[in-house]
């Protein structure tokens, strides 16, 4: 399998990718500590896992607000108390932040998914690395947006935390990378998961069309002509963080069915 023996730390852990990446991760094998602020939300998830035969001592559950220092080092030691180690972690947590054009959002709302998606990202980083750095070896993949490299409009705000978080993982991929730690970011654009599908049912609804119109109008600027699922774009996230991905770091692979591609 492709994660056998491993334990991955996966942050974000919601109805969406985040449940993908977990399901995903334990059918290839690996046992996982799953991070999100709702503890009832991963309950859920837990319970769910467990319910498809997955073995109770593989799923570990840790109420996190990434944002708190003290939560992320008690994420790691539930962690390294449970399991002995991290093999990989997968920054999945986001803020999506206050749609509209930069002119006209707030401060605090252009704060918000900093805080988040790179304050935060960076400080779960930061508690987890201590434990690979004692081993020489481990993986950190970030879950980063095809909007870093595309510019779309109204999302400037979440599309500036998130260039942060590109730098700043290209810079930790750089400094890692003598230790034995790989460093990679996974760069996704439209994924037909709960938050899309909420999304275009609400759009359609405004613009008195329906959601297949909407979503082929979407399609139509995709090079596969269709929207990719977001488990198709946790399979991707994972074979980062596997040992397929052994000669990467410093990657920016771009998950978006064609809609963007570098040339």
């Amino acid at each position: 399998m492709l994660l056998a023996n491993k334990v991955i730390v996966i942050s974000g852990i919601g109805p969406g990718l985040g449940i993908h990446l977990a399901s995903l991760a334990v059918a290839e094998g690996a046992s996982v500590v799953l991070a999100a602020r709702s503890q009832a939300k991963l309950d859920q998830v837990a319970e769910k896992l467990i319910a498809g035969g997955v073995g109770a001592s593989r799923v570990l559950t840790v109420a996190t607000d990434i944002c708190r220092d003290e939560d992320c080092r008690r994420l790691v030691d539930a962690c390294l108390a449970r399991f002995g180690r991290i093999d990989a972690l997968i920054n999945s947590a986001y803020n999506p932040g206050t749609f509209g054009a930069l002119m006209d959002v707030s401060d605090s709302d252009l704060r918000a998914p900093l805080e988040v998606n790179y304050f935060g990202t960076m400080t779960l980083t930061r508690a987890v690395v201590p434990s690979m750095l004692q081993r020489g070896r481990g993986c950190i993949v970030m879950v980063n947006t095809m909007a870093v490299h595309q510019t779309m409009h109204s999302n400037g705000g979440y599309a500036a935390s998130k260039a942060a978080l590109s730098a700043a993982s290209a810079n930790l991929a750089m400094e890692l990378g003598p230790t034995g730690i790989r460093v990679n970011s996974v760069y996704l654009g439209w994924m037909w998961g709960p938050s899309v599908e909420g999304y275009m049912q609400h759009a359609a609804e405004e613009r008195g069309v329906s959601v297949e119109a909407i979503k082929q109008e979407v399609a139509s600027k995709i090079a596969l002509r269709r929207i990719p699922t977001d488990k198709e774009c946790a399979k991707v996230v994972l074979m980062l963080a596997s040992d397929y991905a052994s000669a990467m770091t410093g990657a920016s692979v771009d998950v978006n069915g064609g809609e963007y591609i570098p040339h």
